[in-house]
């Protein structure tokens, strides 16, 4: 599943990047969002965009384009 299919307060795992643009990745990696990383979503913007996460103990703002190249499980 892709992170934008969680839920406000579900948690997940990193499992992967989507192929395609890879500025989106290298963007993701810059903020510590690495393979093996737990994130919670705490809250999504009216139309779904941005999203914010919380990952290594800090809170993120990700665009949904961002949000669609991260592979996660768990969603719980």
């Amino acid at each position: 599943m892709r992170l934008r299919d969680l839920k406000v307060g579900e948690s997940a795992t990193v499992v992967g990047y989507a192929e395609g643009n890879p500025g989106y990745r290298a963007r993701l990696l810059a903020m510590g969002i690495t393979k093996g990383s737990s994130l919670k979503v705490i809250k999504v913007a009216p139309l779904g965009d941005p999203v914010k996460v919380e990952v290594r103990g800090y809170c993120l703002s990700l665009r949904k384009a961002e949000a669609d190249v991260l592979f996660v499980e768990g969603g719980s």
